[in-house]
């Protein structure tokens, strides 16, 4: 179902700014030297205005990656200007004797999206949608879902010829 509400959906789902990003650092060292600084700034980042949701992932040999859900790209922005965020940040770009490369991409969510089931606003049921959105080169809408067909219950499904 396409909505414009997402007050029943997660944190994330939330969210109107996302960011992503990923250091590649030089080494263990790099890592471990990191913490220090990386679990205040977490902590403060949890307690700012506008903060819904993080996770960190982590890449072979030693690139770490975050996505951080925001209210809006000010709440985003105005973390991106902590102390904790700029200590970490001039660290990270003193030349390559920490980190080697990264990069910073920053999302704006559009207001319509779809929900279903438990976190529709509109209600309970798991509903799907009739047409797919448009994509740039379509007028209007976008073609109909065709909907493949269900197994009647005790039945079997129907089978599909592949070319």
């Amino acid at each position: 179902m396409r909505t414009t509400d997402f007050s029943k959906a997660p944190p994330q789902g939330q969210a109107g700014a996302m960011f992503v990003g990923a250091t590649r650092y030089r080494g263990p060292l790099s890592i471990a030297t990191l913490t220090l600084t990386w679990f205040r700034m977490v902590r403060d980042m949890k307690r700012m205005r506008g903060y819904r949701w993080h996770k960190i992932y982590w890449e072979f040999p030693f690139t770490l990656g975050t996505l951080a859900f925001f209210d809006d790209r000010d709440a985003l922005l105005r973390f991106a200007r902590s102390r904790h965020h700029r200590k970490l940040m001039q660290w990270v770009t003193d030349g390559t004797k920490n980190a080697t490369g990264g990069y910073i991409r920053i999302y704006n969510a559009e207001p319509e999206g779809y929900s279903n089931g438990i976190w529709r606003a509109e209600g309970g049921p798991m509903a799907h949608i009739e047409t797919f959105t448009p994509l740039s080169t379509e007028d209007g809408h976008g073609p109909r879902v065709r909907r493949t067909p269900q197994p009647e219950e005790g039945g079997e499904a129907p089978r599909v010829r592949r070319p």
